[in-house]
C-alpha cells in the first residue's frame, strides 16, 4: 500500500515540480544515481570495478514518446560503450581490465537499457532497432545487455524484443519481476538463458501481481530454484538477506548478485570479498525522476529523509 500510493503521487504534476526544482533533494538522488554525465558513471564505474564489484550501467529515460530523443538515448548507449572499450583498451596495455570479459554470460561492465527509453510506444520497430544497435555496440566492446523489464503491460513484447535480439546476440539478458503472477512460468521457458530475477518496484493490480509482501518473496522463492535449477545464468537482483542466503551457498561463479547503486553497499563488500560475483546497478543521466521514485518508494525512511529536506529548504 505505501510504495503504490507513493508512486501515485509522484505521478502528479506539482510533485515532480517540487522534487527536481529543490536544490534539497540533491543529497539523497545522489546515494541512488551516480551523476548526470557520462564522465561522472565512468569514475563511479572505475571505482566500483577497482572495489572488486562488477557493474552495469543505465543510462536513465524512460517512456519516451519523441522518435528523436529514442534515438538520443540510443546514441547515448552507443557513445557509452565505445568509451568503455576505448577505456578498457588503455587500462589493458597498463595491465588491467575494466572491461574483462568473465565467461560467455557476464563481463565486468554491461549495460541495462529500458525499451520505453527506445521507443517502445511509437509504431513500427524502433526500440528494436535501437537495442539491436546497443546489442552491436556491446558486442565490438565484448561486453552484454540486458533489457530491463517495466510494468506488467510490457512483459509480452519486452520478451518478444528480447528473443529477436537474442537470434544474433544469444548473451541478451531478460529481467523477469516475482511480483507477477506469470513469472513463475516465464522462469521455467528462460531458464537456460541470463536472467535477471527483481521482485518488481512497479505499482500493479491484483489482478496480474501478489499484493502481499509474504506472496511476493515466495513467488521469488519458487522462481530462484527455477532459475539456480536451469542451465542459463540467473542473475540474483535483491537486497533481501533470505534470498541471498538461500544462493551464496551454491558455487561462486555461476550466477552473479545484483544490487542498486548505493544500497546495501556493505553486504555488497562482503559478498565480493567471499569470491561470488556482485553486481551494482548503476544509473546515471538527468532523467533521473522516475527511477529516483521508485527508490522513494521502496521504503519509507527514504521518503522521510526527502520530506524533512524539503521542509528545511523552504
Amino acid at each position: 500500500m505505501f510504495s503504490s500510493t507513493v508512486l501515485a503521487l509522484s505521478n502528479r504534476p506539482l510533485v515532480r515540480r517540487l522534487v527536481t526544482g529543490s536544490s534539497a533533494t540533491r543529497g539523497l538522488v545522489e546515494r541512488f544515481v551516480a551523476g548526470d554525465t557520462l564522465d561522472e558513471a565512468l569514475t563511479a564505474t572505475a571505482a566500483l570495478v577497482a572495489d572488486g564489484r562488477l557493474v552495469t550501467l543505465d543510462h536513465l529515460g524512460e517512456h519516451t514518446t519523441d522518435a528523436a530523443q529514442a534515438t538520443a538515448n540510443r546514441d547515448a548507449y552507443v557513445t557509452l560503450l565505445d568509451r568503455l572499450a576505448e577505456l578498457a583498451l588503455a587500462e589493458r596495455l597498463d595491465g588491467h581490465a575494466l572491461l574483462e570479459r568473465l565467461d560467455g554470460q557476464a563481463a565486468s561492465v554491461e549495460v541495462s537499457v529500458k525499451l520505453s527509453a527506445l521507443g517502445a510506444a511509437l509504431p513500427g520497430t524502433l526500440a528494436l532497432d535501437n537495442a539491436a544497435a546497443i546489442c552491436a555496440a556491446a558486442a565490438r566492446a565484448g561486453t552484454t545487455v540486458t533489457v530491463d523489464m517495466e510494468d506488467h503491460t510490457t512483459v509480452d513484447a519486452t520478451l518478444e524484443t528480447v528473443g529477436k535480439l537474442r537470434v544474433e546476440y544469444p548473451w541478451v539478458g531478460a529481467v523477469l519481476q516475482s511480483a507477477l503472477r506469470r513469472t513463475e512460468g516465464d522462469c521455467r521457458d528462460l531458464a537456460d538463458s541470463r536472467v535477471r530475477l527483481v521482485k518488481g518496484a512497479y505499482a500493479e493490480p491484483a489482478s496480474v501481481a501478489y499484493q502481499a509482501k509474504a506472496e511476493v518473496d515466495e513467488s521469488y522463492e519458487r522462481c530462484l530454484a527455477l532459475l539456480l535449477a536451469g542451465s542459463g545464468y540467473p542473475m540474483i537482483g535483491s537486497h533481501d538477506p533470505r534470498m541471498i542466503a538461500l544462493a551464496e551457498a551454491r558455487e561462486p561463479g555461476t550466477f552473479e548478485f545484483q544490487m542498486l547503486y548505493g544500497v546495501r553497499v556493505d553486504e555488497q563488500r562482503r559478498l565480493a570479498a567471499a569470491g561470488h560475483r556482485m553486481r551494482v546497478y548503476t544509473p546515471y543521466g538527468a532523467d533521473w525522476y522516475g527511477y529516483f521514485a521508485r527508490r522513494l518508494a521502496e521504503r519509507p525512511a527514504n521518503l522521510g529523509f526527502l520530506l524533512r529536506s524539503l521542509v528545511r529548504s523552504s
